[in-house]
């Protein structure tokens, strides 16, 4: 594992595959624009399909910002695609089901004590009432949230790594930092 990353650091480059794209480096998906890097679980996840719809409808001030914004999944791209429409996501999904850009970022799993947090079970309450379904299981069920703001130059200018399962900024944050 490498150690974890902090304001004033490079962000790591890395090569990705999405639900429907082969292979694609991220310095050149995020060109000279400032970046979002967000990590959930995966697509099953009730709490992580609750933050996505988060994104989404928090989307405008991307698009005022000129910023993008990459979400990271330990789903499989097979996955995501089968479940998935392109054009149903105004940002884009990164699709990484070995870890290795988990891994690449320190973002790591949690144990049994911060995965039953009570803030997290709450969140996943509070999906469950919104109407989002528990899915397939796949990566590390423990596996903890992070978020990296970046300028155009891939300096990073906010680092959050999660402490529970539904420990995420809001986009409104990740982009006010930028």
């Amino acid at each position: 594992m490498y150690s974890k990353l902090n304001i004033g650091d490079k962000a790591p480059d890395f090569r990705f595959r999405t639900p429907w794209d082969e292979e694609i480096n991220f310095y050149n998906a995020v060109g000279n624009n400032p970046a979002v890097l967000i990590f959930l679980r995966y697509y099953g996840c009730p709490v992580c399909q609750m933050e996505m719809a988060k994104i989404k409808q928090e989307i405008d001030l991307v698009r005022k910002s000129g910023c993008r914004v990459f979400v990271t999944l330990q789903s499989p791209p097979e996955t995501l695609a089968y479940l998935a429409n392109r054009e149903d996501w105004p940002f884009t999904i990164i699709s990484d089901p070995q870890g290795k850009i988990f891994q690449l970022y320190s973002v790591e799993a949690g144990g049994i004590i911060k995965y039953l947090h009570p803030a997290g079970l709450i969140a996943a309450i509070k999906a469950v009432r919104q109407g989002f379904r528990h899915g397939k299981f796949e990566g590390k069920e423990t596996q903890l949230p992070a978020a990296f703001s970046m300028t155009a130059d891939k300096v990073l200018r906010y680092t959050h790594y999660g402490e529970n399962i539904s420990d995420i900024p809001s986009l409104a944050k990740l982009i006010s930092v930028i």
